[in-house]
């Protein structure tokens, strides 16, 4: 069986994919990523829906496809930090995550690969354009998110604080995740653009789509607006602590005319 997808594998640039209960839809967003890129690799977040198994008979019939099962859920930050950390290990520089629900464009990893390839210092960031199908709670309540991201950044420049479509150096947002114990779950993305705009990391910003799959379409959501606001708004309450013991040295450093963050 000839596996999918390109057989030149980066050695420096890796597909990251944390799974949780996706159902069948994760089999379908692995073998498009796969179509684009080589390698990927998939950390399935203690399923319990049997795709652990599915993903492993994937890997043994293509050798461009990685898979790590973890015994128990821990959430997507924990997920993504192992599979960073087994990256950093192989040799990886960055590392693109995207969903495994079928949410994220595929058919951009190569563009933003390339964009990391010529900018390996920054982080690059995707952009959503919504459709139809996004809810528009969702929308509405990531704008937000935004705003509190943009001031804790000041001004950084994070178009998107929640879009998990994008690539990030490993060596620092292992640096960053391994110094505090927050950032395991939901809160993970947010979280990693602001810790690593104050390393000095700068974001460079991508337009991607966003497509809100139906449940007939095998969409799944983990979202829960109750628990996940509020892990969010102590999230910012954290940050914005952070943001208020930088605050004398940005103020400084903007004063002596020097870049607002520094690693």
């Amino acid at each position: 069986m000839t596996p999918p997808g390109p057989q030149a594998a980066s050695g420096t640039h890796l597909v990251l994919i944390p799974s949780y209960d996706t159902g069948a839809q994760v089999y379908a967003t692995v073998a498009a990523a796969r179509a684009q890129w080589c390698p990927v690799w998939v950390v399935v977040d203690g399923s319990r829906d049997g795709t652990a198994q599915g993903l492993q008979r994937m890997a043994a019939a293509d050798a461009g496809l990685r898979v790590w099962v973890l015994p128990r859920n821990r959430g997507k930050g924990a997920a993504v930090l192992h599979g960073l950390q087994q990256a950093a290990a192989a040799g990886y520089t960055h590392a693109l995550t995207m969903d495994a629900d079928g949410q994220h464009p595929a058919a951009l990893i190569p563009a933003f690969m390339q964009a990391s390839q010529a900018r390996p210092e920054a982080m690059v960031l995707g952009r959503p354009v919504f459709d139809a199908s996004a809810p528009m709670l969702r929308v509405r309540g990531r704008r937000v998110s935004n705003w509190w991201t943009n001031l804790e950044t000041l001004g950084a420049g994070v178009a998107d604080s929640l879009y998990g479509f994008r690539v990030y150096p490993v060596p620092a947002l292992i640096a960053v995740m391994q110094r505090q114990r927050w950032m395991r779950r939901f809160d993970f993305d947010t979280e990693a653009v602001v810790r690593l705009a104050w390393r000095g990391v700068k974001p460079l910003n991508l337009d991607a789509p966003v497509r809100y799959l139906t449940s007939e379409e095998g969409g799944v959501s983990h979202f829960r607006y109750g628990r996940d606001n509020a892990l969010l708004s102590w999230m910012h309450l954290r940050l914005m602590v952070g943001f208020g013991l930088r605050l004398p040295g940005l103020l400084w450093r903007r004063w002596r005319g020097l870049p607002p963050f520094q690693a």
